[in-house]
């Protein structure tokens, strides 16, 4: 698991502070995790190879292979931030207390990176308050501007930055959900960052925890979207590099453990105390460790032999195995594991622009939900596991019926 694919141990350039970077999972060939396919354009799917590796100097965790922006990033991206009930409210919150606490002048200016279908934004847009939303796939950027939210469909960076300086002014607040980590060229980034932001205003932003991801084994966070997997510490280190300091941290429930980073410029506030703690506590558990992300490895090898050998069991036994959720961090688990139609008969999915295709690299047919009925499944994979609670809330007819859930989170398991 620390080799790549034809047994040479890889390194590379760390993205964030030039340092050398060694690997230390290889998850193998991986398809674009949100491409979804009609029959006629498998003979054109994009692969790429998936493997992570961490920064001995600044402890950066991070993808050994950038995948190009504008493959994962267009017209068609399907990915839809407000289709859960529990993100909505999440980020219907997060506007209101950044509107409380910190977008409070006589004129505030709050701009968001990636604000995908507008979820966050309008809630700002409703408040009255002066607001840009950076969004380069063109068709959440869209619906939107269907609710009113003011968005420009462009990658945020250094030069984008500066023209809306220009123009609107210096930003208050500079948000970002689940986008930042996404981002290879986060030099670009902290340089437009530095170039918008008022002199006492904050870069805010929130994204999956490597420390959760180690803790859970919830390997299916790394995919092509998401090139680097932040710790406080490695949030800290890249903030000091472009004058900036990181001023607080709050961790997240959501997608299966987040943190909320706040930063600001270098003596512009004083940190939070929980700064320091979340660091010592990473130290304590020795986070970015060789050994320790080394174990993580092992353990994920461990569950991709147990998931096989539980839907090859089921199988034997003649037993109707679906998928739930044609989530982008299914294609991972599929493509690593190596689940295709002869395990999982198909995936079942809200979002219209999945329905009726096929799952990326391994091409499981997606239904809509009314497909999932208890006469239908005998067991649901739950790729969507990080809204379990939801679902399961959702489909008691299910679990009445007999039916059962495979998570694979922290562990394999299977649950009514």
């Amino acid at each position: 698991m620390t080799d790549s694919a034809d047994g040479t141990p890889r390194r590379g350039t760390c993205r964030a502070c030039g340092g050398t970077t060694a690997q230390f999972l290889d998850l193998g060939r991986q398809p674009l995790s949100d491409r979804f396919l009609t029959e006629d354009q498998l003979a054109d799917e994009f692969f790429f190879h998936l493997a992570v590796g961490v920064c001995a100097g600044c402890t950066m965790v991070q993808l050994m292979e950038e995948v190009p922006r504008e493959e994962m990033f267009h017209q068609d991206y399907p990915y839809h931030s407000s289709g859960s009930s529990v993100m909505q409210k999440h980020f219907a919150d997060t506007a209101r207390h950044l509107l409380e606490h910190e977008a409070t002048g006589p004129d505030p200016f709050v701009v968001e990176i990636g604000c995908n279908d507008g979820v966050m934004l309008r809630t700002v847009h409703e408040a009255g308050v002066r607001h840009l939303g950076f969004e380069p796939s063109g068709g959440v950027a869209d619906v939107a501007r269907g609710h009113g939210v003011r968005v420009v469909t462009e990658f945020f960076e250094e030069s984008t930055a500066r023209r809306v300086r220009e123009t609107d002014g210096p930003a208050d607040v500079i948000f970002a959900a689940n986008t930042i980590c996404h981002i290879p060229y986060l030099d670009s980034i902290l340089r437009g960052v530095d170039a918008l932001l008022a002199p006492d205003g904050v870069f805010v932003f929130e994204d999956p925890y490597l420390g959760d991801i180690l803790d859970k084994t919830s390997f299916d966070q790394i995919y092509d979207e998401h090139f680097f997997f932040f710790s406080a510490r490695s949030v800290q280190a890249l903030a000091a590099r472009f004058g900036f300091a990181l001023v607080d941290v709050e961790r997240l429930p959501v997608h299966g453990g987040e943190v909320r980073y706040t930063i600001a410029r270098a003596g512009a506030r004083q940190p939070a105390e929980r700064v320091a703690a979340l660091i010592g506590e990473e130290d304590a558990r020795r986070v970015a460790d060789r050994t320790r992300l080394d174990r993580f490895a092992a353990d994920v090898e461990g569950i991709r032999t147990d998931l096989l050998a539980l839907l090859n069991s089921l199988k034997a036994e003649g037993k109707r195995v679906v998928a739930y959720g044609a989530t982008a961090k299914s294609a991972t688990v599929t493509n690593f594991c190596g689940i295709g139609p002869d395990l999982v008969s198909w995936v079942c999915d809200t979002t219209p622009a999945k329905q009726g295709r096929l799952t990326p690299g391994t091409h499981i047919p997606v239904r809509t939900p009314d497909a999932f009925t208890p006469d239908a499944v005998d067991y649901a994979l739950l790729f969507a596991w990080n809204h379990a609670d939801e679902i399961m809330a959702k489909e008691q007819e299910f679990r009445r019926a007999g039916g059962q859930w495979i998570l694979y989170v922290p562990r394999v398991h299977v649950t009514s």
